[in-house]
């Protein structure tokens, strides 16, 4: 019974021996077929070798030796020693293959949003540009002052209709750049009172034109300085304001509530609320509220209009900025949106725009426009015109910096310059400009307006040298507010 036990062991070792054989060679044949591995593939070779031997050995001792119990444990044991060696072997392998694999998917998605952000970046240079020539020359024939009233409100509805789609332009843009992961939330400083000015300012306008009166209540435990994200704050609360202007039939009201959820040393969460008087909706539509596209009655395609991405927008938003959105509403009788966000608290206040000096008027003021489309550019220095400002033209960034430097010191008040132009860039002519060795090279201001509008092209133009980043389609109003306020404020430091 022992000699039948022994020659079992030694009879099992080897058929085992010849499965570790035949497992290695298929594994040498994968590993072959990776080019990343070099040496591994030779060295593999060299323990099938060795086995083989082991098994030459093995039959031997089985055919021609005469094993004891000691010899067929030893060679029973190291068939099951090799096994799990050789299956542990592949397991590390798979583990390696799958960590490769998973790097490699990372890689690729890298690589896609890259080509996305690059493509929505070109995209929205593309698209903002002939909006900027609709829209410019639309402000430019309304300041025509012979023009009939029928000719005056059809240019007045081409604006409103242009606008419309500049903001639809805006909300795709911005989905998709939220989506590829690309925005990030700044964390600055900002007077909160400021910001919910210029909100009450946007919204009194529409309801104005709509025929809907508009509250604003805010806390008076608010402080005056918050850190966070204004501009995306104001982008989301925005987002909500409008769309309660949107389905709110006249005479109705909406109404915007500021204050402190709670707060401690440095963070408070800030509570905004907006209700309306509107049309409402079922509380079964609510789940699907924020989704893209969403619409609880197709019929108000028509009759109310927008892209359906404003309150998807805004729940991305606040969302990135780890704040909640709740929404109660009822049909027929109005919604309301509650949207808590935290905020750093700081004692430091934030940095308020200096008034312009009384009397300072902007007419006589030199800019140089760096601008390479030549409708772009005869439509700035259309507007610049109406205010009686001069203006000179670069056809490229090389052309904005001669210029510059080829005029004396002080001749131009302000330089707006363009991202994209042949040649030399507005980036590359802004940081040369900066360089040079001259007293205004420093001072003089310098605006981007451009159609690139994405948050790294902001940063990108304040890195460069830029004082402010204006995105086209440019707005007269406030790119005079602008070179106002700039120009005044550089004439003081000099």
């Amino acid at each position: 019974m022992l000699k039948w036990a022994i020659y079992a062991m030694v009879y099992l070792g080897s058929a085992l021996m010849v499965y570790n054989i035949y497992g290695f060679i298929s594994f040498a044949r994968n590993i072959q077929k990776k080019k990343d591995w070099g040496q591994e593939r030779t060295i593999l070779y060299v323990p099938i070798v060795l086995l083989v031997m082991f098994l030459i050995g093995y039959l031997a001792v089985g055919l021609f030796g005469k094993p004891d119990l000691i010899v067929s444990g030893i060679l029973f044991g190291g068939s099951i020693f090799v096994f799990i060696m050789y299956h542990f072997l592949r397991r590390v392998t798979d583990r390696i293959q799958e960590k490769d694999q998973v790097e490699a998917k990372l890689m690729a998605v890298e690589a896609r949003n890259a080509a996305k952000a690059g493509f929505l970046s070109s995209m929205s240079h593309e698209m903002r540009t002939p909006m900027n020539a609709i829209i410019g020359l639309d402000a430019i024939a309304l300041q025509d002052g012979n023009l009939d009233f029928r000719m005056r409100d059809r240019l007045e509805k081409i604006g409103v209709s242009a606008r419309h789609m500049m903001d639809l332009i805006n909300d795709v843009l911005d989905m998709n750049y939220i989506e590829s992961g690309q925005m990030e939330i700044r964390r600055e400083k900002f007077a909160m009172g400021e910001m919910l000015e210029l909100l009450d300012l946007l919204v009194q306008t529409q309801c104005d034109e709509k025929g809907l009166e508009y509250r604003r209540e805010a806390s008076c435990k608010l402080d005056d300085c918050y850190v966070g994200d204004a501009f995306r704050l104001k982008q989301a609360l925005l987002c909500i304001l409008e769309n309660a202007v949107k389905f709110t039939p006249a005479p109705g009201t909406v109404t915007f509530t500021a204050e402190v959820a709670s707060s401690r040393d440095d963070r408070a969460d800030i509570r905004f609320t907006i209700r309306d008087t509107g049309i409402g909706m079922d509380e079964a539509f609510i789940p699907r509220l924020f989704d893209s596209f969403s619409r609880e009655d197709a019929g108000n395609t028509n009759r109310y209009g927008g892209s359906g991405l404003g309150l998807a927008l805004a729940k991305r938003v606040v969302d990135l900025m780890d704040g909640e959105i709740a929404v109660e509403s009822r049909k027929g009788e109005g919604s309301a949106f509650t949207v808590t966000v935290p905020l750093g608290r700081t004692e430091a206040q934030a940095e308020e725009e200096p008034d312009l000096p009384e009397g300072f008027e902007l007419r006589g003021c030199r800019i140089l426009i760096a601008e390479d489309i030549d409708l772009n550019a005869e439509i700035l220095a259309d507007l610049l015109g109406l205010e009686e400002i001069d203006s000179e033209r670069a056809k490229n960034g090389q052309e904005a910096l001669d210029m510059f430097a080829g005029k004396p010191s002080g001749y131009y008040d302000a330089i707006l310059m363009d991202l994209r132009m042949p040649v030399m860039d507005g980036l590359d002519a802004t940081r040369r400009i900066r360089a040079l060795d001259r007293p205004d090279a420093k001072e003089i201001p310098i605006v981007a307006l451009t159609a690139n509008a994405f948050e790294e092209d902001i940063q990108r133009s304040l890195e460069a040298g830029m004082n402010v980043h204006l995105s086209k389609p440019a707005d007269s109003g406030l790119l005079c507010e602008t070179l106002g306020r700039l120009i005044a404020k550089a004439r003081l430091d000099r």
